[in-house]
């Protein structure tokens, strides 16, 4: 899915451009070498698959001809879920802000620049994401961080979300 680092760039500029096209908030991203996540609020009557479509194909078309080959990027349609209360937005967020962590490819969290974990513990002043969500739940960033962390919370939330048929 992303053959280099400008990739990944190229794909937040993206997000960034259609999100603001379609009225959609960005609470959450984590992009990984093979697959991202993101969590949305849908602001506007305009629907979450025009936004996931527009995006994606804008992207696919775009690695396509920088790097000369055709086809879809992507295995299958997208994955998505609805999430109704804060709870569960909050344990999501965690599971896929710790994505790069529980998956090796950084010792240390903060080391994946390439989600807005970075803009909820405000080390980074980036945009795409929802910051007066982020403070309404977690107004010390050093709580978030705990939050994240938190092993056993997060093991037991990942049975959760298995039960509720999120992951």
């Amino acid at each position: 899915m992303f053959f280099d680092n400008d990739n990944y760039g190229f794909l937040l500029e993206k997000l960034k451009a259609y999100s603001n096209e379609f009225d959609v908030s960005v609470i959450t991203y984590c992009l990984m070498p093979n697959h991202y996540h993101l969590i949305l609020k849908q602001n506007s009557e305009h629907p979450l698959s025009k936004f996931i479509q527009h995006t994606f194909n804008s992207y696919t078309k775009a690695i396509n001809k920088r790097y000369r080959r055709s086809g879809t990027l992507f295995e299958g349609k997208y994955k998505a879920r609805e999430i109704y209360d804060t709870k569960t937005i909050l344990e999501v967020s965690r599971y896929v802000h710790r994505n790069p962590l529980d998956g090796g490819l950084v010792k240390n969290i903060e080391d994946w620049k390439y989600s807005n974990y970075h803009e909820w513990i405000d080390s980074r002043n980036g945009s795409l994401c929802n910051k007066k969500f982020i403070k309404a739940h977690f107004p010390n960033t050093e709580d978030y961080k705990k939050y994240v962390l938190d092993y056993y919370s997060f093991k037991q939330m990942i049975n959760d979300l298995k039960k509720l048929k999120y992951i």
